[in-house]
């Protein structure tokens, strides 16, 4: 274990690794072997890298908008030209296919892309004459030390989601990646140094729960970007708002998949498949139900259990479908939802357990699973399962199936599937959820437009990214002015009027 390589905090642009610092291990999830330690924060390490984003920040939030710009264009050329690079290191950390890693960056780099028209986005208003004399225009100012806690299903995409806005508009950043798969946030920030970005703008906080705390309560940090479990999400905003911050902290979702009978199942198999297995399942967007309005759940069914029967598990860098799951123990957690399934009387129809696979025998497999007839009071459809999962509900009208969809805790994504404008109209504005889809099984907004759910799927009013990104990231400034002509003068005492 000792000639492992460990991976330290990125603080004022080096990389740190205290000699007596407890560290976590990192797996190849395709190999079940352990490839590298990163290290664990404690009080000290959080402090240091706080403060050193709060001295950046001093200095950051007066560079120009011109050469703020400039290095964030320099910054998108980079990982344009090094996207595949950081796709292998995704890879071997979390597991999913290079093609699907790729992907990720790709819509990262779509908000790196908008942050470069930050200009724009911070234009202010101005009114003349509002009062006799009096003017008034307003400005939008960065609000200091942005931290951001992300999960390990995507580790470029949602750390790219926030710290692009965050610096173009004059922010700093502690980012604390998930300890799972935390390498691409150091490949960040020697990125964002290449690009010419000053030492102390972004930064990487290595940890668990310990450094988690030490940016919620720490004084000098403004903002909390989170995204992650429900309970983990409701913690963040509670003890970050407790503490004076501004906190948007994503949580869980079930996403649901609504399928009329005049749907095209075919169309609706590929988006069941895609939606639900893409990246082992572990995207919160994934469509992990699909509600059928009955008489179609038996031909989907043999459908999309055809199209399983097509796809390759295995090592994401040999050109398959599926890799594995992030580590063994959520493999295990997974696995055991189907055991939850066959004790509340739902049907396997494809069990994904012991499957081959075209990679290493100690990898943390689990194939494309597919459930049918699970009772609504069932674990395997209540909770969020985070893995390639699929279960089937059937219902007998488009009225039971948006009723099971608006009864849930949840209100993160959904889809409907049919040819009926009519019927989609009235989804859409029916459905109690943040994001839908109308024949696009995973509505994940383009950056112009923002993330986030309803219900238990979001804790604060701002969503990520987009206009809500840069409000979120910024504070208003409304300010009043007036030139006095020479031969204005005298006293008045009373409560200021328009005039």
């Amino acid at each position: 274990m000792s000639d492992l390589p460990i991976l330290g905090h990125w603080i004022n642009g080096v990389e740190q690794a205290p000699a007596d610092a407890r560290t976590s291990a990192v797996f190849d999830p395709a190999l079940g072997v352990e490839t590298k330690r990163v290290v664990l924060a404690e009080q000290a390490q959080a402090d240091e890298a706080v403060a050193n984003a709060h001295a950046a920040y001093l200095e950051w939030r007066d560079v120009s908008l011109a050469r703020r710009t400039a290095i964030i264009f320099k910054f998108r050329e980079l990982l344009n030209e090094r996207k595949n690079e950081l796709a292998e290191i995704i890879t071997s950390e979390h597991g999913k296919v290079l093609d699907d890693a790729l992907g990720e960056i790709s819509r990262a780099q779509e908000v790196v892309e908008y942050a470069c028209g930050i200009t724009s986005h911070l234009r202010g208003h101005f009114s003349e004459q509002v009062s006799t004399g009096f003017d008034i225009h307003s400005v939008q100012q960065p609000i200091g030390v942005a931290a951001i806690i992300s999960p390990f299903n995507f580790p470029a995409m949602v750390p790219g989601w926030f710290f692009p806005i965050a610096i173009a508009a004059g922010n700093s950043v502690v980012l604390k990646p998930s300890e799972k798969d935390p390498s691409a946030a150091n490949w960040f920030g020697q990125l964002w140094k290449e690009a010419g970005l000053p030492d102390g703008v972004f930064n990487v906080l290595h940890g668990d729960k310990v450094a988690v705390d030490a940016l919620l309560t720490h004084e000098d940090v403004a903002s909390v970007s989170f995204v992650g479990s429900t309970p983990i999400a409701k913690y963040v905003y509670e003890t970050g708002t407790a503490h004076g911050k501004r906190v948007q902290a994503l949580g869980g979702a079930k996403n649901h998949m609504l399928v009329l009978p005049d749907a095209d199942l075919d169309l609706v198999a590929d988006s069941a498949i895609n939606a639900g297995f893409g990246s082992a399942g572990e995207r919160c967007m994934a469509i992990s139900v699909v509600v059928a309005v009955e008489p179609v759940a038996d031909d989907l069914i043999e459908k999309v259990v055809e199209r399983m029967g097509t796809l390759r598990v295995g090592d994401g860098r040999r050109g398959c479908d599926m890799g594995p799951l992030v580590t063994k123990q959520h493999r295990d957690k997974v696995a055991g939802y189907i055991d939850v399934a066959i004790e509340d009387g739902a049907k396997v129809v494809v069990d994904g357990r012991g499957i081959e696979v075209d990679g290493d025998e100690n990898g943390f497999w689990l194939g494309p699973t597919l459930i049918d007839q699970v009772p609504t009071t069932s674990k395997v459809y209540t909770e969020e399962i985070f893995g390639p999962v699929l279960a089937v509900v059937r219902v007998k009208s488009y009225e039971e199936g948006v009723e099971l969809i608006n009864s849930g805790a949840f209100g993160n994504g959904t889809a409907i599937f049919t040819n009926d404008g009519g019927a989609a109209r009235r989804f859409q504005r029916e459905i109690e959820v943040g994001m839908v889809g109308i024949n696009v099984p995973i509505p994940v907004p383009i950056a112009t437009y923002s993330f986030g759910g309803w219900k238990q799927s979001l804790f604060g009013d701002t969503k990520a990214h987009g206009a809500e990104g840069v409000k979120f990231f910024t504070q208003q400034k409304a300010i009043t002015t007036r030139w006095l002509d020479p031969s204005h003068g005298g006293l008045n005492l009373g409560f200021p009027q328009n005039d």
